[in-house]
């Protein structure tokens, strides 16, 4: 059976970003699993190919611009639409703090490690939809998630790991900015909170399968779904 509905998945060979490609494949999307390590890439695309999907590996280091400009001309001239685009990578460089919950302090920060973040988590997202919600603004439909985090949040904001905090502030931000461009579009742009989960810590609250349900549901919401909204459970979240 052909696949008509094509999602990208940005750190789609593990965690979160596997099992969001797992979901979306049983649901009938080809994907087009993004990777930095082709190796890994490939070998979790054969995994979901065994399973029955249809997935296609693609090396996406966020911070280099020539790849980020190869995905979106890929898509442009090889796959022709995209309806999904899920912003899942993502990289945390701030543990071991002894100041603040066991995170580094923003008086201790380095700003090597806070423009690393940055670059991974904000900048790299932000160019990857700039090309991406473009074509599916000609298109005329999209669906857009970007996984960011509670920590993230201006009207709970707390201390420590302050380079993952900007960043997460910055995915909200731009999910507003584009959500709000394309207001009376069926380009929806979204927000997600996962929680914590249990992708690494063992300690953590939340299933992987728990993880991914409220990104599953946002990248396939139907015609006049919300947009610019921030989103745990599936219920709306304060900026």
């Amino acid at each position: 059976m052909a696949n008509d509905k094509i999602a990208i998945v940005t750190g789609g060979n593990r965690g979160m970003g596997f099992e969001t490609c797992r979901q979306l494949g049983r649901s009938g999307f080809k994907i087009i699993l993004c990777c930095r390590d082709p190796q890994a890439g490939e070998h979790a695309a054969a995994k979901l190919r065994d399973e029955g999907s249809s997935v296609e590996a693609f090396r996406l280091d966020l911070t280099r611009a020539e790849e980020i400009a190869a995905l979106v001309m890929y898509a442009r001239r090889n796959l022709r639409r995209v309806d999904v685009l899920v912003n899942n990578a993502g990289i945390y460089l701030e543990l071991g703090g002894t100041t603040v919950k066991d995170r580094i302090s923003a008086f201790d920060a380095r700003l090597e490690v806070v423009r690393a973040i940055l670059e991974t988590n904000l900048i790299g997202p932000f160019a990857l939809s700039q090309g991406i919600i473009a074509l599916m603004r000609d298109q005329g439909h999209g669906r857009v998630v970007s996984v960011t985090s509670a920590m993230g949040q201006l009207s709970d904001m707390g201390g420590g790991a302050p380079g993952f905090r900007l960043a997460a502030v910055g995915i909200n931000g731009m999910t507003k900015i584009f959500a709000e461009e394309l207001r009376g579009t069926d380009v929806l742009v979204n927000s997600v909170d996962p929680g914590w989960v249990r992708t690494r810590s063992p300690n953590a609250t939340r299933s992987i399968e728990e993880g991914v349900a409220t990104t599953v549901w946002l990248a396939t919401l139907p015609e006049g779904g919300p947009s610019g909204q921030f989103f745990r459970d599936k219920q709306p979240l304060p900026w």
